[in-house]
This record gives C-alpha cells, structure tokens and sequence, in this order.
C-alpha cells in the first residue's frame, strides 16, 4: 500500500491484544500517566501494535512525549494516554496533543479494564474501534 493511501485509510479496529498492552501498561505504571503512540501493520484498518518513544516523560497528570524521537513512519495514526482518574475524556492538552499527531486517539482510565477506555478522532470527537480477535 502506497503511503499516501495509508494515511487516508479509515481505522476501524484494535486488535484484542494491543488494548490488553494498553491496559497492562497503563497498570504497571499507575498513579503515573502511560503514554504511547498507535500504530497499523498489514491491515492498515486495524492499529496492532504500541510504539514507545524513547524519553517519554511519565507524570502524575501528564506524559510528555519526545516528538523528536519519534520516526517518520506512515504507520503511526495516533496516540495513546491513560488518565489515572476514572474519566477517559480528554484534557485541554488533549485535545491540543490530538490535533496535531494522528487520527485516532485512545485514553484509558482507572480501572484500567475492558470498559474504562474511549476513542477519539482528531478534533476529539468520540469514535468507535472495534475489539479485533
């Protein structure tokens, strides 16, 4: 797939396995912020893979990503963060941050469980993604 149709392509899905990194993480490093960027592989519909950016900063009420690290691969459509309070809804930075990396967008929130996370577009937008088995 040429990268111009990569990047035009609609995102649909999240394989099972990525949410379940996702929600691991977002655990492992509780009462501090997770933060990551999403990435597609051979279905460029479905994200299947978490990308960490070397430097990422983990705070309290915040991830701070170096965008420097980041490469310059199609394959990243978005991010995601994890709130360490119970509400998933982005933040003013949130919705700042979204604008300007990616399409899609996950936060995640304490629980941390299968019905504790949200998608948004890039303008913040609720969407949907289905669960890919």
């Amino acid at each position: 797939m040429q990268e111009r149709e990569l990047i035009m392509t609609a995102i649909r899905g999240i394989e099972r396995s990525c949410l379940d990194l996702i929600r691991e993480s977002a655990r492992s490093v509780f009462p501090r912020e997770f933060g990551g960027f999403l990435a597609v592989g051979d279905d460029p519909q479905v994200i299947d893979e978490v990308v960490l950016l070397p430097g990422t900063v983990a705070g309290n009420a915040h991830t701070i990503f170096q965008m420097h690290m980041a490469p310059p691969d199609p394959s990243l459509v978005g991010t995601v963060h994890s709130h360490p309070s119970p509400h998933p809804l982005p933040s003013e930075a949130d919705l700042h941050m979204f604008q300007r990396y990616g399409r899609v967008h996950i936060i995640i929130a304490r629980p941390f469980d299968n019905h504790s996370w949200r998608a948004y577009d890039h303008r913040g937008r609720p969407t949907s993604l289905e669960v890919v088995e």
